[in-house]
């Protein structure tokens, strides 16, 4: 049966291990996203592009649908204008036959409508025409536009892929290491590592102690709290940023103890008895 005294042991020894492999996590993620700063801005230019170009497509097709329509439009005038003048030849004929001055006047104004119905469809015509001109116009340069930066997203997908191909290697090789340290640590540990990485700007979630401080928010870190860390028996967060701290020899299976000075034995000086006069 194991004491209190061996119980502590395995609970220090555990929470070392664990420290250390969130280290060994960190410094494996560290190094893949070292790989993929070398892409640079590439794949947000890439993902600007992609976004820039359904917006265009987006547009042009709205700019087809419009066109489109006011055409439609243009050729429904056109046909209520041949009603019209159908219409008006109809009321003309109509004039010759009337027996008395009031069904020639009526006749007269149904004439006089249908030709000021001509008029506003011609006038009509002509402005979804200038519409229609206006807007192609548009469209064919939101076209050349598209071709420009389709031809731009082509090139900088390729230049992506190469830089990908450069380094997918080492990446799946890391990445396969990752999720291998990833399982030896507990989900609710992992998860706590996964929340600080993602807020931490350079995607540090484990530190060690430098100069006294702490080596992602670069805060002093007081005496006590440096021995606690050097210990080991708890995960221990920086107070300032809420990163994980762990001593600079964490990795050491067999850190080097700490020796305190030895003390030399003090030689007893013997008493030289004085002589009596």
């Amino acid at each position: 049966m194991a004491t209190k005294g061996q119980k502590t042991e395995q609970t220090t020894t555990n929470t070392i291990e664990k420290l250390r492999n969130l280290y060994r996590l960190q410094l494996i993620d560290s190094e893949i996203d070292k790989i993929k700063q070398i892409r640079g801005e590439l794949p947000l230019e890439v993902q600007d592009l992609e976004d820039e170009i359904t917006g265009l497509e987006t547009r042009l097709e709205n700019y087809e649908n419009d066109i489109a329509e006011l055409k439609k439009q243009i050729e429904t005038k056109k046909q209520e204008i041949k009603e019209a003048e159908l219409l008006i030849k109809k009321y003309t004929e109509q004039q010759n036959n009337v027996r008395n001055n009031r069904e020639f006047e009526s006749i007269s104004k149904e004439i006089e409508f249908q030709t000021l119905e001509i008029t506003l469809f011609e006038k009509r015509i002509k402005e979804f025409t200038v519409e229609v001109e206006t807007k192609q116009e548009i469209l064919d340069k939101s076209k050349e536009a598209l071709n420009e930066r389709k031809q731009d997203l082509s090139a900088k997908q390729d230049e992506l892929e190469e830089i990908i191909k450069e380094n997918q290697k080492d990446i799946e090789k890391l990445q396969k290491q990752s999720d291998e340290l990833s399982k030896k640590i507990d989900s609710r540990t992992l998860n706590a590592y996964i929340k600080i990485r993602n807020n931490a700007r350079n995607g540090l979630a484990v530190v060690t102690v430098e100069r006294n401080a702490c080596a992602g928010c670069f805060n002093l870190i007081p005496p006590q709290r440096q021995l606690d860390i050097k210990s080991g028996k708890k995960v221990i967060p920086c107070e300032y940023c809420g990163r994980i701290l762990v001593d600079k020899d964490i990795l050491e299976e067999n850190p080097p103890k700490e020796v305190e000075p030895e003390i030399k034995p003090t030689t007893k000086t013997k008493k030289t008895s004085k002589t009596k006069k």
